[in-house]
């Protein structure tokens, strides 16, 4: 048996141990509530992305050649943001004559964007001589910590001024009328249709007289965006027998223009 000496000892060591087994579990339960207090941060959250014609801040996913293309979107970040970028390519476009292959790439490292809540608001510029078409376009933010996030879509690009359903007589006898006619669509709407209609070289033989056919159409087609051209256009009876050219110029009210071009064959008869 522990005499009295002995027995206040082993109380006191008893105490004292549990005193450090409490002190060891409560700095444990700080430091454990401290790491939670501060985890890693979490990516960036990109929200309300948008993206569409010009100023208009619509959320249609349409743009136009030679216009601009605004974005925009929310940013919510845990740690600063260090880059934004925004990459559009096109979907096996194929350029016609005139065109060239748009690639876009761009990173923004303004100082407005540089902090953890921010709009990102741009206005990128579309070249007006790259393929009509679906456009892939990403964009991605990346903060201080690497961490990135991403978000998508698809955008359509088109003419300001299309045009389709084109037809026009291949063949016509002097004398008669050569009928033409296709859909035109102009964004800004359209201010006039020129058509152009000369020989090529053709000899000119008694009684004939050289033909060059030229006309500005208003009527009916002025600042329409969405118009049918339909017109019968008279040869006279003394031009040259021959293949010509013809020409139509459509320009909008910005001054943009399309050009149709096509051949037709007169004959004597």
């Amino acid at each position: 048996m522990l005499n009295t000496q002995e027995n206040t000892m082993y109380k006191f060591l008893s105490g004292a141990m549990s005193r450090v087994m409490l002190l060891t579990a409560v700095l444990a339960f700080m430091v454990s509530c401290s790491e939670d207090d501060d985890p890693s941060p979490e990516a960036p959250v990109i929200s309300n992305f948008s993206f569409g014609q010009g100023s208009d801040h619509g959320t249609g996913q349409v743009a136009y050649k030679g216009s601009d293309l605004h974005m925009e979107a929310d940013i919510a970040a845990d740690a600063t943001v260090s880059s934004i970028s925004v990459s559009i390519h096109g979907h096996d476009l194929t350029p016609a004559e005139g065109e060239e292959e748009w690639d876009f790439e761009q990173s923004f490292t303004d100082e407005k964007y540089m902090v953890k809540n921010a709009t990102f608001h741009e206005h990128i510029d579309i070249p007006d001589n790259i393929p009509a078409g679906e456009y892939h376009i990403t964009l991605t933010v990346t903060d201080d910590a690497g961490n990135t996030a991403e978000t998508e879509g698809e955008l359509e690009i088109m003419d300001l001024i299309s045009y389709s359903d084109f037809s026009m007589d291949e063949s016509v006898v002097r004398g008669s009328d050569i009928h033409a006619e296709f859909m035109v669509n102009a964004v800004h709407g359209v201010h006039h249709i020129v058509v152009d209609i000369h020989g090529h070289d053709l000899p000119v033989g008694e009684g004939e007289v050289e033909w060059h056919y030229e006309n500005e159409f208003e009527d009916g087609y002025h600042g329409e965006t969405e118009v049918e051209f339909h017109e019968h256009i008279d040869v006279p009876a003394t031009a040259p027998a021959g293949e010509y050219h013809a020409t139509f110029t459509i320009e909008d009210e910005e001054g943009n223009t399309t050009v149709i071009e096509s051949h037709i064959e007169v004959s004597a008869s």
